[in-house]
């Protein structure tokens, strides 16, 4: 069932043109230095066509919970999910957010130099300057009260959300948000899936960090369950009741 995006209505920020496209399930908010809206549908259609094909040859790679190998002559795009979701053992679809908006926002840089995309809570994010990146982590006291500080020089960075309490995606914990930093958007919606399917309750916050430890490419972590947070990596928080950016 949809949940509307309310947290897009936090965005505060006037530099850069806002447009949305939205196919099928894929509901992309974008912001770029012009409205690239037609090259934006485009690249939505071309990614979800080369999913939808494969997935029409492979059903597994849709329902499987489990990684999933794919042959050399996978689209690059199902290789990434893949490879991604294999390193933190959970099933190809749960980097298909972060998938889209990548290889969308890869793209989209030919035409301008600032691309920003979320794609329910999950970000692909190129920019020039510092942007500050809210976190709506639903009930939590904690949501819309914090967010993230990135330096334009540390971007292209994928940034992403999991939760067992806010929206539709599957999750098999009860986070209100893990939030990932990782240059791939791909990569980071993989990680935050596998750690959100650990946190049930506030005492699990150890045991998700302590697995982030492991996981090579991940640069940051947040972890919000009710009252409690968790921080790990290169993450710097701020406070704010009015985010420029969501996550």
């Amino acid at each position: 069932m949809y949940e509307p995006r309310t947290y897009r209505n936090w965005i505060k920020d006037q530099d850069l043109t806002s447009f949305k496209v939205e196919v099928k399930e894929t509901d992309l908010h974008i912001r770029a230095t012009t409205n690239l809206k037609r090259k934006a549908l485009r690249l939505v259609l071309k990614y979800r066509g080369m999913l939808e094909r494969y997935i029409e040859r492979y059903p597994l790679f849709l329902t499987s919970l489990k990684p999933i190998a794919v042959g050399d002559d996978a689209p690059q795009i199902i290789k990434l999910m893949s490879e991604s979701t294999s390193i933190v053992g959970v099933g190809p679809m749960a980097s298909v957010a972060g998938a889209i908006a990548e290889f969308v926002g890869n793209e989209l840089l030919a035409y301008s130099p600032e691309i920003i995309i979320e794609n329910g809570g999950d970000i692909f994010l190129r920019s020039l300057k510092t942007r500050l990146v809210g976190i709506y982590a639903g009930e939590s006291p904690l949501s819309g009260k914090i967010g993230l500080e990135i330096n334009g020089q540390d971007t292209p960075l994928g940034i992403c959300t999991s939760s067992g309490t806010v929206g539709h995606s599957l999750s098999f914990g009860k986070a209100d948000a893990v939030v990932t930093l990782a240059k791939s958007a791909t990569f980071a919606d993989a990680i935050a899936t596998a750690i959100g399917n650990m946190i049930v309750r506030c005492d699990d916050i150890p045991k998700g960090i302590e697995f982030a430890k492991g996981v090579e490419g991940l640069l940051g972590l947040v972890i919000i369950k009710g009252d409690k947070i968790g921080l790990w990596g290169k993450v710097k928080i701020c406070q704010t009741t009015v985010p420029l950016d969501t996550g």
